[in-house]
C-alpha cells in the first residue's frame, strides 16, 4: 500500500492512502535516505510504501520504502549538531511568518530560512503577522523589511491572524497545495491557521512574558486536510535554524540577488569577501542590497549557528 505520511511522533507514523484510510505505521527496522544524516528519516508529507500486519485484533502498518522527496526543509538538529532534522517534505510552498516583536523575528533568522529553501527548491512566502497591534514606527519597520524581500522576489503580506486581514489573500495561495507554516514559537502559526480553518481548532498559548517568546504549542510536525483543496503541514516553533552542509562556494548561489550578479563578478568562484572587483561589494556599497543580507551571508560563510543559546532573541 501507498500512503502520505500525516504525522510523525518520532516512532510512529500516521499514513493516510488515497482512499482516505489512515493508519499508525512504524519504520522497518532502521534505514536511511542517501544522502542524509537524519535524525527522523521519515518527515511529514513522505510518500511512503507499507505493509499491514495483525496483532491481537490490532493493524498497524510496517513502512518499507519512501518515494523519492522533490523536496524537503532541513536543519541541524538541537541537540546533535552534526546530524539533521527534516522538518517536512513535499511541500508546494512555505509560508514564514515573521513579528516585529512578541516575539521578534531578525533578518538572520529570516535569510538562514530562506537560504535552505532556496537550496532545496522550496517556493516561500513571508507573512508579517500581528500588524493590527503595531504602532506607526513598528509599522514603517515592516514596510521596510518587505521592500527589502520584495525586491529580491519574494511575495510579503502584511496579516492579522487575530482580526482576519489579508487571511483571503493567503487562502488563495494555499488552494490545491501542500503548505508549511513555519516561524518561532509565538508568532501566531497556530492563530493563523485557525483563522484559516477554525474547524481545525488547533492550540494555542499566550507569550511567556519572561522571554518575551513563544510557548512550544505544536510538539510535532502533522499535516491537516483543509475544506478548500488545501494541506497543511503545522510545525513545532523553531528557535534557531543552523543551516547544513553548503559549501562556502555555493552559499551566495542561494541569495538570488547575489547569484544574479555573480556573473559581472572578476573571479568566477568569487565568494563576495576579499576579492577585487566584485559585484555583489560594490552593490552592497551603492544601495543596492540590503546590508542585513550580506551580514546573514557572512555569518552563514563563517559557520556561525543562529543559535540554540538561552538568549535566542538577542539582538545580533
Amino acid at each position: 500500500m501507498t500512503g502520505i505520511v500525516y504525522k510523525s511522533t518520532g516512532s510512529w507514523y500516521t499514513v493516510k492512502t488515497e482512499l482516505g484510510a489512515s493508519y499508525q505505521c512504524r519504520m522497518k527496522g532502521k534505514f536511511r535516505i542517501k544522502g542524509i544524516k537524519s535524525t527522523n528519516p521519515i518527515a511529514v508529507g513522505d510518500v511512503v510504501d507499507f505493509e499491514l500486519e495483525t496483532n491481537n485484533d490490532e493493524t498497524t502498518g510496517v513502512i518499507h520504502h519512501i518515494k523519492d522527496r522533490k523536496n524537503y526543509i532541513v536543519r541541524k538538529s538541537v541537540n546533535l549538531s552534526k546530524q539533521t532534522h527534516v522538518i517536512a517534505a513535499n511541500v508546494d510552498v512555505v509560508f514564514l511568518l515573521v513579528t516585529i516583536d512578541n516575539p521578534p523575528t531578525f533578518t538572520s533568522f529570516i535569510d538562514r530560512f530562506l537560504v535552505t529553501a532556496e537550496a532545496y527548491s522550496v517556493p516561500t512566502v513571508l507573512l508579517f503577522n500581528k500588524i493590527d497591534t503595531y504602532d506607526e514606527d513598528t509599522l514603517n519597520e515592516v514596510r521596510y523589511l518587505a521592500h527589502v524581500y520584495r525586491k529580491i522576489g519574494y511575495e510579503c503580506i502584511g496579516i492579522s491572524a487575530a482580526t482576519g486581514k489579508n487571511i483571503d489573500k493567503v487562502k488563495s495561495l494555499m488552494k490545491d497545495k501542500v503548505c508549511m507554516f513555519a516561524g518561532h514559537s509565538g508568532v501566531g502559526k497556530s492563530t493563523l491557521v485557525n483563522a484559516i480553518e477554525p474547524t481545525l481548532d488547533l492550540k494555542t498559548k499566550e507569550i511567556s512574558m519572561q522571554h518575551m517568546q513563544g510557548q512550544h504549542t505544536t510538539t510535532f510536525a502533522e499535516m491537516f486536510d483543509l475544506e478548500f483543496g488545501a494541506k497543511i503541514i503545522d510545525t513545532p516553533g523553531i528557535k534557531g535554524f543552523g543551516v547544513v552542509d553548503m559549501d562556502k562556494e555555493e552559499v551566495g548561489d542561494y541569495f538570488p540577488e547575489f547569484f544574479e550578479l555573480k556573473q559581472h563578478c572578476k573571479f568566477n568562484n568569487c565568494i563576495h569577501v576579499d576579492e577585487p572587483k566584485c559585484a555583489v561589494k560594490e552593490a552592497l556599497e551603492n544601495d543596492e542590497i540590503a546590508y542585513s543580507r550580506y551580514r546573514s551571508y557572512l555569518q552563514i560563510l563563517e559557520g556561525e549557528d543562529e543559535s540554540y543559546r538561552t538568549d535566542n532573541y538577542s539582538k545580533e
